[in-house]
């Protein structure tokens, strides 16, 4: 019991920003454009946002401050996007090396200005982690979900998933979401009844852009205190999580939750549990991205992307 509540606490930080860019991404396809730049949103997201830690570490209290972070790193990834969404849909560019473009550009953004602004000159951005919630009074002690969800935790465990719930709402139940689905399922039909479709693939661009700086910062927090400009290749993994939920919120959180113990589980070789196995620890750190290749195998065929995703808007297509 005691190795499975561990691995169920230390898969919540992998599991909550896979969710969150992964449903970033799904605002992009539904609308039709393919945003294989999520790794490079996350990565200038999370710098702009630890940037501001950096230069203002006391400027809130710690709780506020990285609410703030958040929204600044919100902002950054929605302004990042813009670029993705202007090649995609003004200038009809292909959107995978337009995204790639974008994954480029982030990291060597962080380090040129890490090198700058940093006293010594390197690539490492140091902040104090002081944003961990000991415990939640009351709902940390309830049975099994108290020391998971409610102990020693982050505020940005349950931004994620209101996140994943206001996603949902606003994709099945309202007249945005429908009209978003429409231009990633079939553009033309959707501009017959009035619907602006390149207006509706910015905003799904956006939002995307959005919850994936927010999602590389969430990421960064509570894994390390300096960020190199790195984010492990979670922005493709979160691509990964996209497909094999099938692009619905309520399959992309179960699908977020298996990569994230895959995830645990790499980073947990040093548990007397899998020690006793006498497996080499470099299988563990391998577990993640060959799952991902099977899971991938078996329901790729299955997938039902929208239709219309990756495919410039032509309004004279029939």
């Amino acid at each position: 019991m005691d190795t499975l509540l561990f691995l169920l606490k230390n898969m919540i930080p992998y599991m909550i920003p896979l969710t969150v860019v992964a449903l970033g991404g799904m605002f992009s396809e539904r609308s039709g454009i393919v945003n294989i730049a999520l790794e490079g949103i996350m990565v200038f997201g999370a710098s702009i946002g630890i940037f501001f830690m950096y230069f203002f570490p006391n400027l809130f209290p710690p709780q506020m401050m990285l609410i703030a972070a958040l929204i600044i790193a919100l902002i950054s990834g929605a302004v990042f996007s813009l670029l993705h969404a202007y090649a995609s849909v003004n200038l009809k560019a292909n959107q995978v090396i337009s995204g790639t473009a974008l994954n480029l550009f982030a990291t060597s953004f962080h380090v040129f200005v890490a090198r700058i602004v940093t006293p010594n000159g390197v690539e490492g951005v140091k902040f104090n982690n002081i944003y961990r919630i000991p415990t939640v009074p009351f709902l940390s002690d309830i049975p099994f979900l108290g020391p998971i969800l409610f102990t020693n935790t982050y505020i940005t465990t349950f931004i994620g998933f209101g996140i994943l719930f206001i996603s949902s709402y606003v994709l099945f139940k309202t007249r945005f979401g429908l009209r978003l689905r429409a231009c990633g399922e079939h553009p033309q039909a959707a501009d017959s009844v009035g619907i602006n479709v390149n207006r509706m693939r910015y905003i799904g661009v956006l939002i995307s852009g959005a919850l994936a700086g927010m999602g590389g910062l969430i990421l960064i927090v509570p894994s390390t205190v300096e960020y190199t400009g790195v984010v492990s290749g979670y922005g493709f993994l979160a691509l990964a999580v996209l497909i094999f939920g099938q692009w619905r919120p309520s399959k992309i959180i179960l699908a977020a939750a298996f990569f994230g113990l895959m995830q645990t589980i790499s980073n947990s070789s040093g548990l007397i549990f899998f020690m006793s196995l006498g497996i080499p620890k470099y299988f563990y750190q391998i577990v993640p991205y060959v799952a991902t290749l099977i899971v991938l195998t078996f329901t790729s065929k299955k997938s039902a992307a929208p239709k219309a995703a990756g495919e410039p808007y032509d309004p004279g297509k029939r």
